[in-house]
C-alpha cells in the first residue's frame, strides 16, 4: 500500500471517488516501478517522483528468484539474471550475495530440508511457500555463509516474514532458525557405513537416485569426490578469440577493465576470471575478443580437431560456443553449419556469430533427430541433449528436477542423432559424439551401441589432449571428465573415423 496522505491532495482533488481513482493508479506504479513512496513531503522540491525507498532489499529478491524456481521449476541461471537486470541500482557485491543465497540454498536444498525437519515440528513440505523459502535461505546462511551474524540471519528473516504479512509466524521463523544458530556443531547426519546413499545425498544434497545410479559405475570415495566438487562454485571460463587477440592479450585487457584473471588453464586458449557480475556488459565482450565457455567444451572441439577449409556440421549447437571454438581452429575458413531446432536459439547463435566476426558460421533452424536431407561432411560435431548431470555446480537445480526416467527418455533419443548424424560423415570423415553429464547410459553405453551399429571406428586422440589432462582411455577413443578431475564441467567425448 502506498502511503501518501489523502490531505495532502485535498486541495486538488475534491471527492473521494476522485482520490480513490488516484490511489490505484499509485498503487500500479508502484507495482510495475517496484518502489515505495513515502509522504508527499519527502520527494524532491521539484516536483520529480524519484524511488525514495526500494521494497526488496537483498535477501527479498533472493527469496523471490528461490520461490521462482521452487514454483515454477525454472532454471536457476535464467530466474537469477532476469531478477537482477531489474535491479541495475545493486552493486556487484549486492548481486553477489543475491547469487549465494539463490544458487546455495539449491546447491544445499535436501541437506538443508533434512536440518529443518530436525528443528520443527511442522515438516517442511507443510510450510506455507514463503515461509518454507525464508527458512531454507535462512538455514543457508547460518550453515554455509559464516561472515554472517547469525543474529542479522535471524531478524532479516522475521522482518521478511511480518512484511509480507506473517506476522503471526515470525515466531515460528524466528525459533527454528536460532534453534538451529545454536546447535550446528550438534546437528546429525546418517551414518556413511550404515547408510552410505542416504549419507552422500543428504551431506551433498543429491537425490538418492542419482547417488544409486553413480555408485553403480564408481567406488565410494569418486561418488564423494563428484559430490565435492558438485557443491563447489564454478569458476567463469573464456575461449579466447584467437581471430582477434591472443590469450595474453586479452588479458591485459581484462585486467584494464577491473577485471581478476587466472592465467593457469587446461588450454592455452582459455582462461578464469573472477568477481565481474555482468560479463555481457564489458568492452571487451562486445567487441568479440571471447565467449564464455567451459574448458570441458572447448577440449570437445580441440579433440574434434578440424582442418581449414574443411566443413564441419555442428547438429545441436545452441548456445554456439563450440560452432564459435571450431570455428576459430579453422581461421575462419571452410564452413561450420551450426544447427538447432528452435528459431530463437538459431538467433543468438547468429548474433554471437557476428560479435566474433566468424564469416564461416553458416546458422540454420533443424531438427537433429530428423533424417531428411543428403549432405556430406568432413566433421560432425554431436554435442547431444542429456541430462546435464555434469553441470551441477553452476546449475544446482538439475539435480532437483531430473529423474532417472529422463536419463533412459534422453538416452534413447541421443542413439537416433546419432544414427541420422552418421549418414552426414563422409568415408574418413570424423564424427565426435559428447554430452554435458556423468552418466553410463548416456555416455560409454552410447558409444558401445554405436560402434557396434554403425560403420565406424574409435580414434586415439590421446595425443590432442593437453599436458596436464591424462586419461588412458583416450586411446580407445573416449575420455570422461568427472567434475573432480580438474575443475571443470562433467563432461564426455567420444571420437569415431566412418571406415
Amino acid at each position: 500500500m502506498v502511503s501518501i496522505k489523502k490531505s495532502v491532495f485535498q486541495g486538488i482533488y475534491h471527492t473521494d471517488y476522485n482520490w480513490i481513482i488516484f490511489k490505484k493508479v499509485l498503487i500500479q506504479i508502484e507495482k510495475c516501478c517496484i518502489i515505495k513512496f513515502k509522504a508527499v513531503s519527502d520527494l524532491p522540491s521539484d516536483g520529480n517522483m524519484a524511488v525514495k525507498e526500494k521494497i526488496m532489499n537483498e535477501r527479498e529478491i533472493a527469496l523471490y528468484i528461490l520461490m521462482d524456481v521452487f514454483k515454477d521449476g525454472g532454471y536457476n541461471n535464467i530466474a537469477l539474471r532476469k531478477a537482477l537486470n531489474a535491479h541495475p541500482e545493486m552493486t556487484n557485491v549486492q548481486k553477489a550475495f543475491v547469487t549465494e543465497i539463490v544458487n546455495g540454498t539449491l546447491r544445499n536444498l535436501i541437506r538443508i530440508v533434512y536440518i529443518v525437519n530436525q528443528f520443527s515440528k511442522t515438516p517442511v513440505k507443510k510450510m506455507k511457500p514463503f515461509i518454507r523459502t525464508n527458512i531454507r535461505m535462512g538455514i543457508y546462511q547460518l550453515i554455509f555463509m559464516d561472515k554472517i551474524p547469525q543474529s542479522a540471519v535471524c531478524n532479516e528473516a522475521v522482518k521478511l516474514a511480518k512484511k509480507h504479512k506473517f506476522a503471526s509466524l515470525s515466531g515460528f521463523v524466528n525459533g527454528i532458525l536460532r534453534n538451529v544458530a545454536r546447535n550446528i556443531d550438534n546437528i546429525s547426519y546418517p551414518n556413511k557405513d550404515k547408510e552410505p546413499v542416504k549419507h552422500l545425498s543428504v551431506v551433498y544434497s543429491c537425490p538418492e537416485w542419482i547417488i544409486e545410479y553413480w555408485l553403480k559405475s564408481y567406488d565410494f570415495e569418486t561418488v564423494n569426490k563428484i559430490c565435492i566438487a558438485n557443491n563447489k562454485a564454478p569458476s567463469i571460463s573464456l575461449c579466447v578469440n584467437t581471430l582477434k587477440n591472443t590469450k595474453e592479450e586479452l588479458a591485459d585487457t581484462l585486467k584494464n577493465e577491473g577485471v581478476e584473471i587466472d592465467m593457469d588453464t587446461l588450454l592455452p586458449n582459455s582462461l578464469y576470471v573472477r568477481k565481474t557480475s555482468n560479463i555481457g556488459e564489458l568492452e571487451s565482450y562486445k567487441k568479440g575478443l571471447f565467449h564464455i565457455m567451459d574448458e570441458s567444451s572447448m577440449l570437445a572441439t580441440r579433440i574434434l580437431n578440424p582442418s581449414e577449409n574443411s566443413v564441419v556440421i555442428d547438429v545441436c549447437s545452441a548456445p554456439g560456443g563450440k560452432s564459435f571454438a571450431t570455428a576459430e581452429i579453422m581461421k575462419n575458413t571452410g564452413k561450420v553449419i551450426s544447427r538447432d531446432i528452435y528459431e530463437h536459439k538459431a538467433e543468438l547463435i547468429k548474433e554471437g556469430a557476428d560479435r566474433l566476426g566468424l564469416t564461416n558460421v553458416e546458422v540454420q533452424v533443424k531438427d537433429a533427430s530428423e533424417d531428411n536431407e543428403d549432405i556430406k561432411a568432413d566433421f560432425v560435431l554431436v554435442d547431444a541433449p542429456c541430462s546435464g548431470l555434469g553441470l551441477v555446480r553452476k546449475k544446482p537445480d538439475i539435480k532437483n528436477n531430473k529423474t532417472m526416467a529422463d536419463v533412459e527418455e534422453l538416452a534413447s533419443l541421443q542413439r537416433k542423432i546419432l544414427a541420422v548424424a552418421s549418414k552426414k560423415v563422409k568415408k574418413d570423415g570424423i564424427l565426435v559424439y559428447s554430452t554435458c553429464t556423468v552418466s553410463e547410459k548416456e555416455n560409454v553405453e552410447n558409444v558401445r551401441w554405436f560402434v557396434d551399429n554403425f560403420d565406424f571406428e574409435p580414434v586415439d586422440f590421446s595425443e590432442l589432449l593437453p599436458e596436464k589432462v591424462k586419461y588412458e582411455t583416450a586411446k580407445k577413443g573416449y575420455i570422461e571428465i568427472l567434475p573432480s578431475d580438474y575443475g571443470t564441467d562433467g563432461f564426455f567425448i567420444s571420437k569415431f573415423r566412418r571406415k
